[in-house]
């Protein structure tokens, strides 16, 4: 990189290219908000409700339904992984557009289950849409906005995979009562409305946004960097048994039935809409180390609270917090990111698309582990909590002896 290079990218980390003003922002945010509504919140989450449905319909077996919901999750580590190669070769904001049509398209081929592997298969590109996606919106968007606003962008950015968890409780319910190949042809429509009212709403592609990781030779690589990469992937794990299990554990696991496990993905969903808006401003305000601390420690507690007790207030409180944490912790790590390489946005995105990619690899890890597990436990939907509250007691752990180090050095 030239230094002529160099110095527009630390000026555009200080201040957003000429143009961007607050409602081309805001557009560009509605337009990321859009997409993660599409790619994660619907094409990831709205599956889970579906789950007790399926296996009562006979599509598949319990267990088949299980790896079927992790082959999500392996498709967005694939989506983390070649997101920047798509960008070089397509541009960043066409590749947007084509994963949400990707996704789109997926809801219309999930409703004919062929075969199992058919199923897999659009499972798996609906999760490649959706890791494209969570690599690619914030960094397309983000240049646009002032340093002190990104938390608050950032977390409007992915309100939409809470808005689109919510849609997906609210909805699911409603539309199963048309029939399940019903209930996916609606999905596929209402992704395909999303997708067409975005189009346009993207910012002009710029050469930053397709710029290859090639470019990005020394990606930050102090202690607190890598320590961060591995308490994101830690944080993966622990999102799994809600993610996953928490709809089938009500419906089956306590005999609630499908609309009680619905109305607690509800829940799920709306703290999901809270979440990345709250922990967003907290991370501006009080800076985003802070913030990850105290979120490791209360999501914990959060996610461990039905082994304690599964009494209605608990699982509401429960289902909530995590829900909120499951997008709220990206603008936290984003910023994060942004605290330890301040001064390239090259080396952001790369960091960024580490993380990314460490994430779906613990949480696709993750997802067939819990799956074995839930198989071999006959059914023990607790010793999963047990495992998720666990993995976070660690990342903080993990934060308090890197901050420990920090004093001592």
């Amino acid at each position: 990189m030239t230094n002529a290079n160099t110095k527009r990218h630390i000026k555009d980390r200080v201040h957003p290219p000429p143009g961007s003003d607050p409602k081309s922002t805001w557009r560009y945010a509605v337009a990321g908000l859009v997409a993660s509504f599409v790619g994660l919140g619907l094409a990831r989450f709205s599956y889970t409700p579906l789950i007790p449905a399926l296996i009562a319909a006979k599509w598949f077996s319990a267990s088949d339904v299980v790896y079927l919901g992790a082959a999500n999750l392996a498709g967005y580590l694939a989506g983390a992984l070649m997101a920047r190669a798509f960008a070089t070769i397509a541009g960043a904001v066409r590749t947007l557009r084509a994963m949400m049509l990707l996704a789109t398209l997926s809801f219309v081929a999930s409703a004919t289950p062929l075969s199992l592997m058919w199923f897999f298969g659009w499972r798996f590109l609906s999760g490649l849409a959706g890791g494209t996606i969570m690599v690619l919106a914030a960094s397309v968007i983000l240049p646009y906005v002032a340093t002190a606003r990104r938390g608050l962008v950032g977390g409007v950015i992915f309100a939409g995979v809470g808005l689109g968890v919510a849609a997906s409780g609210t909805l699911v319910p409603l539309l199963l009562q048309q029939g399940l190949r019903q209930s996916w042809y609606g999905l596929g429509m209402l992704s395909a409305l999303l997708t067409v009212a975005s189009w346009r709403s993207w910012p002009v592609e710029t050469g930053l946004s397709a710029a290859p990781l090639h470019q990005a030779k020394h990606h930050h690589s102090s202690s607190a960097a890598r320590a961060l990469l591995f308490q994101y992937g830690l944080n993966a794990i622990a999102l799994v048994p809600h993610m996953v299990f928490v709809v089938d554990f009500v419906a089956r696991g306590l005999g609630q039935g499908i609309a009680a496990g619905s109305r607690y993905w509800v829940l799920y969903g709306l703290g999901a809409v809270i979440g990345p808006l709250v922990t967003g401003q907290l991370g501006d305000r009080f800076g985003f180390r802070p913030a990850l601390r105290a979120a490791f420690l209360i999501e914990g507690v959060a996610v461990l609270l039905p082994t304690v007790s599964t009494a209605p207030l608990s699982l509401i409180v429960s289902s909530v917090v995590v829900g909120g944490f499951t997008p709220g912790i990206v603008p936290l790590v984003i910023g994060r990111v942004h605290e330890l390489v301040p001064h390239s946005l090259i080396q952001q995105h790369t960091l960024w698309g580490h993380a990314t990619t460490g994430f779906a690899l613990f949480q696709t890890a993750a997802a067939y582990g819990f799956s074995w597990m839930f198989a071999q436990t006959g059914n023990d939907y607790l010793v999963l909590f047990e495992i998720g509250g666990g993995a976070l007691m660690a990342a903080l752990a993990i934060d308090l002896i890197v901050l420990l180090a920090d004093h001592e050095a």
